[in-house]
């Protein structure tokens, strides 16, 4: 044990001390809480000049009743036709653009907005739904129905959906409120910082590895300890390295869910009508969930990297470089790839089978399990995947210390998957 410590201490301090770690580990948390911040206050700060349409209608009935927004005012023009008016209300004359309605509205290419510069989603949307909300009314009225406007005004209602997590006991009080918006991002975030952490830290092992052989390093080093040593050593430094990182984020946006997060959502925002909002402000105001979550990311993190680190490391001793190994390494992506995949289907459907079985196979378990947890599954699947991956985690060291102890003396030769199954077959 004392010489793995050595190599331990090494592999750690080795790559602390480096400038790149200290820039990202203070940096990645900033670019998660902006990820996750941003999109909302955008929405509620962002403000853009109100574009004007000029409107030709055929029809004599849709320009009037537009109304204008803060985004768009619309200027009625009767006398011009759409060639005119595209030659008069060009770049040079401060008009955003040119909204031509034809005599027949529901014909193909008969609504048409030319504008001088780029247009955007909400305005195009803001513009086709009060052109349908006129027609739909003109076609109500149709039906000579009496009072028809104060009928559709009673009967306009809006739903605030609110979602809670049913607990067995009945009590809203103590049942957990939640978001499937909110849920989309975190596990969206979490499962890609996963697959980060994995691919970023095991390709470390298998560089160490390759360089040390190179070097010949190895060569000395085993006459100290031996190639079971040197891996656990190497693999389990690195991971501490990419644990070290985790904490440091998990503390600093702990502090920023007590204490950023109150300070830019004042009171006046958290009191708005904006369900999404209160659920944002909720959770990332809420220290235990951010802490939890921290908590499982750090145990699949360390499950999934060590599981695969110590298939790269087997890698790494089999090859003489690094691009050499690149055969070994679409294998072992192959099932990280598909990890990604399966976390979109996740934010679908969190509970289907796929989901499910995906979360419980070590292979895909870390990213597709840390992408369900924020939508709230039971206990005891987080538990069985934990179990399942560490377990899995044994067996593939102990496959993968009988390639390593004898890939690291091989040289000048890439081997077969024939070979390799002779090696670990080797006593």
């Amino acid at each position: 044990m004392k010489k793995i410590y050595l190599i331990i201490a090494r592999e750690f301090s080795e790559r602390v001390r480096k400038k790149s770690f200290i820039i990202v580990t203070l940096l990645m948390p900033l670019l998660m809480i902006a990820i996750m911040v941003a999109p909302s206050l955008m929405m509620l700060y962002s403000t853009s000049d109100q574009k004007q349409v000029v409107v030709i209608d055929r029809t004599g009935e849709i320009a009037p009743q537009l109304q204008s927004s803060t985004e768009v005012m619309f200027i009625p023009e009767e006398r011009m036709s759409k060639a005119e008016a595209c030659r008069t209300f060009n770049e040079e004359s401060g008009i955003f653009g040119i909204l031509y309605i034809g005599s027949d509205v529901e014909a193909r290419d008969s609504v048409q907005l030319i504008t001088n510069a780029s247009s955007s989603m909400i305005i195009e949307e803001s513009i086709a739904s009060q052109i349908s909300a006129i027609i739909e009314h003109k076609k109500l009225l149709e039906y000579n129905i009496e009072n028809l406007d104060k009928i559709l005004a009673s009967v306009e209602t809006d739903i605030e959906l609110s979602t809670f997590i049913n607990n067995g006991t009945g009590e809203e009080e103590t049942m957990e409120t939640t978001s499937s918006g909110i849920s989309y991002a975190l596990g969206m975030i979490l499962g890609m910082l996963l697959y980060m952490v994995i691919i970023l830290y095991g390709q470390m092992v298998l560089t160490s590895v390759v360089e040390e052989k190179a070097s010949r390093v190895i060569d000395v080093m085993v006459t100290s300890a031996t190639p079971f040593q040197l891996m656990m050593g190497k693999i389990i430094g690195i991971a501490a390295v990419a644990l070290t990182q985790i904490a440091i984020w998990a503390a600093l946006v702990i502090a920023a869910s007590k204490f950023l997060i109150p300070a830019v959502f004042s009171a006046e925002l958290t009191a708005t009508n904006d369900a999404m909002m209160q659920a944002l402000v909720g959770t990332l105001g809420d220290t235990g969930y951010i802490a939890t979550l921290f908590a499982y990311v750090a145990l699949f993190i360390l499950g999934g990297f060590l599981l695969y680190a110590s298939l790269y490391a087997a890698s790494g001793s089999a090859v003489d470089s690094v691009q050499d190994g690149q055969q070994f390494n679409t294998i072992i992506m192959l099932p990280i790839i598909l990890s990604i995949i399966i976390m979109m289907s996740v934010f679908n459907d969190p509970n289907s089978p796929i989901a499910f079985w995906a979360s419980m196979i070590p292979f895909t378990s870390p990213i597709v399990m840390i992408a369900r947890i924020p939508f709230g599954i039971a206990t005891w699947e987080i538990i069985v995947s934990l179990v399942v991956l560490y377990l899995s985690f044994v067996l593939t060291t102990w496959l993968a210390a009988k390639i390593f102890r004898v890939g690291i003396f091989m040289h000048g030769k890439r081997p077969t998957w024939g070979e390799l199954w002779q090696w670990i077959r080797t006593k």
